[in-house]
């Protein structure tokens, strides 16, 4: 796909697409190649994935890349509600079982239990499989208000000393999932979720940021501008050594300001 704009911010490559398509297909190819680089180089390697409308574009666009041995790799996911029924479908191991965990024939895939009997407990799981598997790629986006996972700018830890924890979620972030259609009003939006942190999520040697649509449009322009602060936790993109931000004209549109 033709960039329409490349830019850098610290750390940080930008990569702008006319359309969340093209935007959605330019990451695939890329999350692709390193999938295959990788394997080429050991027996099994292991990703991250994020659940949301936003990376509709581009989980599609990757599960149709040729070439990827996907019984080579273990997939996990950086986020869970706590509290939803297991078969709802805002569930975001749902979300990912429909769109790709399914679609295609993993080694393993990994699962937060959000309805786990103990939620700290279920944190000390996830946090020993994580350590186990050491992900090499991270497939994510960025949130309204700036959250990447759910560490949400009153939770988020740049040096947070947990793998995986238990948040509350603010009122932003639970607006944001009625916003994007999976709920109809906040009300049903649970207060609490399990989120791996801002340093497992950093930790990859990779990572591949999809951020599409206009009401992505001010996160992008405060990830880009703002000084690196937890208060903005998107901006802790700036300060991995080989992290991509994939935007599409609408949720760039404000960088020229």
């Amino acid at each position: 796909m033709k960039i329409k704009t490349e830019l850098q911010k610290d750390s940080l490559s930008v990569k702008i697409y006319s359309t969340r398509r093209e935007m959605g297909e330019s990451a695939a190819f890329m999350v692709a190649e390193t999938i295959c680089t990788l394997l080429d180089e050991r027996e099994r390697i292991s990703m991250i994935f994020a659940a949301a409308p936003s990376q509709n574009e581009f989980l599609e666009a990757l599960i149709a890349q040729p070439g990827i041995d996907w019984q080579r790799v273990i997939a996990f996911h950086m986020d869970e509600y706590i509290g939803l029924p297991a078969d709802a479908p805002q569930g975001f191991g749902n979300f990912l079982k429909e769109r790709i965990f399914d679609k295609v024939p993993f080694h393993e895939v990994h699962y937060l239990n959000g309805l786990a009997d103990d939620p700290q407990q279920e944190c000390v799981r996830y946090t020993e499989l994580l350590n186990g598997f050491q992900p090499d790629i991270v497939c994510m986006g960025i949130g309204e208000n700036t959250h990447i996972a759910f560490n949400d700018p009153h939770v988020a830890n740049f040096n947070d000393p947990e793998t995986v924890k238990v948040v509350d979620l603010d009122l932003s972030c639970r607006q944001q999932q009625v916003n994007d259609g999976c709920f109809t009003a906040i009300e049903e939006v649970p207060t609490h979720a399990l989120t791996l942190t801002v340093p497992t999520l950093m930790r990859p040697a990779s990572v591949f940021c999809m951020v599409p649509g206009l009401t992505k449009a001010w996160a992008v322009q405060k990830t880009l501008t703002q000084t690196v602060d937890q208060n903005y936790p998107s901006t802790a993109l700036r300060q991995h050594p080989k992290a991509i931000l994939f935007l599409d004209g609408e949720s760039a549109s404000l960088l020229n300001e």
